[in-house]
């Protein structure tokens, strides 16, 4: 009997797989963001922002770089890997035309924020150094730019398959946003009394930031957006970078560390509010800064060496400048949590991902992105 059991529960879950892998295959998968959720736009750009160089893409399937800020996969990726779909290609590569417009696009561009302002101010402090630092502030994807060429695609989708289709396609999609760091660590802190931080407390700022956050999910949803995960900010005052230009002993940066204390509690508060205001969840909240605190306070648990290392750079925790085909670097990707001085290595953003998609609500809020997918295909 008890073997029967097992074998009825076994086919069951069999099969509940095979759908939710059918559904899967048929929704569409759109990216809007920064650099931790960039697919390689700025490769189509006049810019230095851009992760197109050895050894990015080191453990990548292709082992080459394709314009990710990752070693290997990154968050999109290992997202579109577990609702089985394909990997979205950026939308500025000519790659993204007929059925490949179908599986949904990536519009993000490493260095933008919330704000359009956010990278402005490299501009006084570099331009005295190199005039390429004044190119990758004009020619990176402002948030607005992302939200101009969703509708661009929306149109361009509708002359494949026809408008009806296409909002279908939309309205169904599953979409990922990652705002909000660029705004603390190249705005509001990018230089000592910087414009923002003469204009507002830190305090105000983040009110500020919430309140121009709400009108970017505010215009997603009016562009049909009905599945959002939005994920706050991890804990900025950590990253190697931040160790090397703060720290003494491997202490986080407290004035970071306090932003993202702020920024993050008022943005799950802002998307409780907003779907309130809409009548259904449309929004999910993931706690990125706790996703990442769990290997960055205890990276031997995840199986790390070091979580204030970056595997590639040069200087202190190989957290000065960029990570180059002269950088420092680690032969075992895997013993990292960060690849670079900003971003996490494809092992840390599988554990964050693993989160996205079965974290409690102390991870993700008000539900995981199985429990949301799992009721949207119960009303299909």
């Amino acid at each position: 009997m008890h073997t029967n059991t097992m074998l009825a529960s076994w086919v069951a879950l069999v099969l509940l797989v095979a759908c939710a892998g059918r559904q899967a295959e048929a929704r569409a998968f759109f990216v809007f963001g920064d650099s931790l959720v960039d697919n390689g736009n700025n490769d189509y750009l006049v810019t230095t922002a851009r992760a197109d160089s050895y050894p990015y893409g080191i453990d990548y399937p292709t082992h080459i770089p394709t314009g990710r800020f990752s070693n290997g996969l990154n968050i999109p990726d290992l997202i579109s890997e577990s609702i089985g779909s394909e990997p979205t290609l950026p939308y500025l590569s000519p790659h993204l035309t007929g059925q490949n417009l179908l599986v949904g696009a990536n519009f993000a561009s490493a260095g933008i924020g919330i704000l359009n302002d956010t990278g402005i101010q490299f501009q006084y402090m570099t331009k005295y150094i190199c005039v390429c630092y004044i190119i990758w502030q004009l020619n990176i994807i402002r948030i607005t730019k992302q939200l101009e060429y969703f509708e661009q695609y929306q149109t361009r989708v509708s002359a494949l398959i026809g408008p009806d289709q296409t909002q279908s396609l939309v309205n169904g999609a599953l979409v990922l946003i990652t705002l909000g760091g660029n705004d603390f660590v190249n705005n509001y802190y990018l230089v000592p009394y910087s414009a923002r931080s003469r204009q507002y407390s830190l305090p105000d700022y983040v009110v500020y930031l919430i309140s121009e956050y709400r009108k970017i999910l505010n215009r997603l949803y009016e562009l049909g957006a009905r599945q959002v995960l939005v994920t706050g900010t991890g804990p900025l005052g950590c990253v190697p970078a931040e160790l090397a230009m703060h720290s003494r002993n491997g202490e986080c940066s407290v004035e970071l560390q306090r932003a993202a204390s702020l920024f993050n509690p008022q943005l799950v508060q802002m998307i409780s509010s907003l779907n309130s205001d809409l009548g259904s969840n449309v929004f999910i909240a993931a706690n990125a800064y706790q996703m990442n605190m769990d290997f960055v306070s205890n990276p031997g648990a995840y199986g790390f060496v070091t979580s204030k290392i970056a595997c590639c750079g040069q200087g202190p925790y190989n957290g000065i400048g960029l990570c180059t085909p002269l950088s420092n670097l680690c032969p075992n990707r895997d013993l990292y949590a960060f690849w670079d001085p900003f971003h996490p290595s494809e092992k840390a953003n599988r554990i964050i991902v693993q989160q996205i998609l079965t974290g409690t609500e102390e991870y993700m809020h008000p539900m995981n992105l199985s429990t949301m997918l799992a009721l949207d295909n119960s009303r299909t």
